[in-house]
């Protein structure tokens, strides 16, 4: 069954007769003649009496025309749908990315976008670490992710944020001199990381400039993390974003030697993605994150 026999069927139905059907669908009268002749043979009922007064529906015809019509909304309905993905008057846009990202930065970059593009839809994907947020990339699951660089070929990036690891010391430590030592941190053992595999190049770094140090990286939640050093019961280690909100008694200093994470908004090299992806990506690309990092601290 073809669509050029449904259209058929309407237009001579509609119109009464098969020259002015052809007419209508800009065909030839043998075309339509031959399109609901072969429709007819494929269902074993004739969908027309034919006489001198024009074509006339038969009781089958009749309840054919109505699933003709039925078939050929919906088909309408879904070029609608497909154009509203092609333009930025609908669509879905996802974005996978992990916690301190998806609650501190993107949210006002959605609402950025939102305020133009109302009839676009956004999604967050909330993984635990920036490998799920690749991962949800190579499945399709997501169109956008927010990761570190430097990632595979199999991504294009572009950088969105510098974020620099601190030090965060209970309310009650003391400091000797105007900067903090890494016998300064040591002094909580064992100090708290942030988890891996996002707090990798955390222990990589460790590993070089403060090997003596006892560290710990067995807590997920940063929330939790920073709860303890509040309490004066650790001191810890991670990424400004991540550890925010962080008290005011509880003490912040950059590291003796400096870390930072470099974070990037991330897509499938030579994915296939409807204009409201790109047209987000975009802004993305623009936003200023830096400043929206500062009113958080």
């Amino acid at each position: 069954m073809k669509l050029s026999q449904l259209r058929a069927v309407v237009a001579v139905a509609e119109r009464g007769n098969f020259s002015e059907a052809a007419l209508e669908l800009q065909l030839s009268q043998p075309a339509i003649s031959h399109a609901i002749a072969t429709l007819e043979e494929e269902l074993g009922v004739p969908l027309f009496a034919r006489g001198r007064h024009g074509a006339v529906l038969t009781p089958a015809g009749d309840r054919i025309l109505y699933h003709a019509r039925q078939a050929l909304q919906s088909l309408e309905m879904m070029q609608r749908e497909a154009d509203s993905y092609k333009g930025l008057h609908g669509g879905h846009i996802r974005i996978a990315s992990f916690r301190s990202v998806a609650t501190h930065l993107l949210p006002k970059a959605i609402a950025k976008f939102h305020n133009q593009f109302p009839e676009v839809a956004i999604t967050i994907i909330e993984c635990l670490s920036f490998t799920e947020v690749e991962q949800c990339l190579r499945e399709g699951r997501a169109d956008l992710g927010i990761t570190y660089l430097p990632t595979g070929d199999e991504f294009e990036t572009w950088e969105i944020l510098r974020d620099e690891y601190v030090a965060l010391l209970p309310p009650e430590a003391k400091i000797k001199g105007s900067k903090i030592t890494w016998e300064d941190i040591a002094a909580y053992s064992p100090v708290l990381l942030a988890c891996l595999p996002c707090g990798r190049p955390l222990h990589n770094h460790m590993k070089k400039v403060a090997p003596f140090m006892q560290t710990s990286a067995d807590i997920q939640e940063d929330s939790t993390v920073v709860s303890l050093v509040h309490q004066g019961l650790r001191a810890a280690i991670l990424p400004r974003l991540a550890a925010v909100p962080i008290p005011k008694e509880v003490q912040v200093y950059s590291l003796p030697v400096p870390i930072e994470r470099v974070m990037a908004v991330a897509m499938l090299s030579n994915a296939l993605h409807v204009p409201a992806v790109f047209t987000f990506l975009e802004m993305l690309k623009k936003f200023d994150f830096y400043t929206l990092v500062k009113a958080n601290y």
